[in-house]
């Protein structure tokens, strides 16, 4: 049986679902990913990380803040995209409880994502992006988004950071 190309996707997009979700199923991932889904939420550990980095770098403060703001820009704009697409949550049973019950985009995904490039643009080589490719998978393995939301909010959150780029390190040097 042939089926359309829309039909291929969602078909891709739950078995892919499905297969992480399983690994869900080992204590130790299952704690990691509600770790990580608990701490991205409304995205806490990133807003937080990125005041620590202007609290850490009082030349880059700006900096830090603007690229902060970014970071809550992008969680803002997958909220409002959220409310107009009103995608249901996958029907899995999730290992966790979430704010809203609309999946599309991933607003972790989009803040994490803003994160990593907001922030390694100041800290090269740090933590963050590894984190936040965690926080993007984390998302799937508690069952609460399709890949296609963490993709879609992944992307949202990398153009905005890629579209801000100019604004948040400005006046910052590169010595």
């Amino acid at each position: 049986m042939r089926y359309p190309d829309s039909a291929v996707a969602w078909r891709a997009d739950h078995h892919l679902l499905t297969a992480l979700r399983r690994c869900g199923a080992d204590p130790y991932v299952a704690g990691a990913a509600r770790a990580l889904s608990w701490a991205g939420e409304h995205g806490a550990v990133w807003l937080a990380a990125g005041l620590a980095g202007a609290g850490a770098d009082p030349v880059r403060r700006r900096a830090w803040m603007r690229a902060t703001a970014l970071v809550a820009a992008s969680h803002a704009t997958s909220m409002v995209v959220k409310r107009v697409v009103r995608r249901p949550r996958p029907p899995v049973v999730p290992l966790v409880s979430t704010a809203g019950r609309h999946s599309f985009p991933s607003s972790h995904a989009a803040s994490a994502t803003a994160a990593a490039f907001a922030f390694g643009a100041l800290l090269p080589g740090g933590p963050v992006p590894p984190m936040a490719a965690a926080m993007c998978v984390s998302r799937l393995v508690v069952g609460v988004h399709y890949p296609t939301d963490v993709v879609c909010g992944a992307l949202l959150g990398g153009v905005m950071a890629r579209l801000g780029r100019g604004w948040s390190l400005a006046g910052v040097r590169d010595d």
